[in-house]
């Protein structure tokens, strides 16, 4: 993988994440498209919210975003192949394959793949002394060879495809026999009183300072929007073993905020399972 280049390829680009042109009115584009037309908004969207992407992701996080994805680090069990090639999906500005590059003993390589090149761009500064390839493309139909990687992640991108079970078989696809994929992604809490305070801090709160940080319309209109029509956990795992995975697990994290889920990909062609675990719980 020719870093340098993807690089400076993303470089050049840079100055199309810079211009957000600031609305007074919510858009109906807040909600979420379907089909062909969800890939165009996805585009759209984090093209113009580039600039202030990760200021107010960890804002609006309360920096828990943070803690979040180096769990999901730990539970793609990179030390038993450290020299590998691992992909970050839907990589955004590049935090969490920058996380798995500085984890003490990673000697591999990391390919960050996103098709909203802006964002690329904005996170090529993180990047500049750690094994850590930029490249722009579609998570739903990846340019590399089947079974090229060691292990996958997507922190908070599944939810954003057009097709999530597309998205599961490529990621399956370009996996090595036992590799896993990792997804964090935010989900709806279970419980009334913590699922009441989270929906009034997704659907009032959130939008507003949302607006008021990055000067777009609904951007993060969207983002409750799109949360609330994803699958829950247990329906996203029985599409990822539908994709091919041979086991997958998953649990919650800070009351149900948000979801962790590991599939692993079978060496020896067994039947899928899906299992809740507790967070601690790893593989048999």
């Amino acid at each position: 993988m020719k870093s340098n280049g993807a690089r400076e390829a993303a470089a050049r680009g840079s100055g199309k994440a810079e211009g957000v042109v600031p609305r007074e009115t919510v858009s109906r584009d807040a909600d979420p498209a379907e089909g062909p037309e969800r890939a165009a908004q996805v585009r759209r969207l984090f093209s113009e919210i580039a600039p202030r992407y990760d200021l107010l992701n960890h804002l609006l996080s309360l920096n828990i975003d943070r803690i979040w994805r180096r769990r999901a680090i730990r539970e793609l069990g990179w030390p038993r192949d450290p020299g590998g090639l691992y992909l970050d999906l839907c990589t955004g500005t590049l935090d969490l394959a920058r996380e798995l590059a500085l984890q003490r003993g990673f000697a591999g390589r990391v390919v960050g793949s996103d098709f909203a090149f802006p964002m690329l761009a904005r996170g090529l500064g993180k990047i500049s002394e750690v094994p850590v390839d930029p490249v722009c493309g579609d998570a739903q139909l990846l340019p590399f060879a089947s079974e090229s990687f060691s292990g996958a992640t997507v922190g908070f991108g599944v939810r954003n495809l057009s097709d999530p079970a597309a998205g599961f078989r490529e990621a399956h696809r370009i996996l090595r026999p036992g590799g896993r994929l990792v997804v964090l992604e935010f989900t709806v809490p279970p419980g009334p009183l913590m699922r009441a305070a989270y929906l009034l801090y997704f659907n009032r709160i959130l939008p507003r300072v949302g607006r008021w940080i990055s000067g777009h319309s609904w951007a993060y209109s969207y983002l409750p929007r799109s949360v609330r029509n994803f699958p829950g956990p247990e329906a996203l795992a029985e599409m990822m073993r539908g994709a091919g995975f041979a086991e997958v697990r998953w649990f919650l994290l800070s009351r149900g905020i948000a979801a962790i889920h590991v599939a692993q990909k079978n060496s020896c062609g067994a039947e899928g399972k899906v299992r809740q675990m507790t967070a601690e719980q790893p593989f048999a």
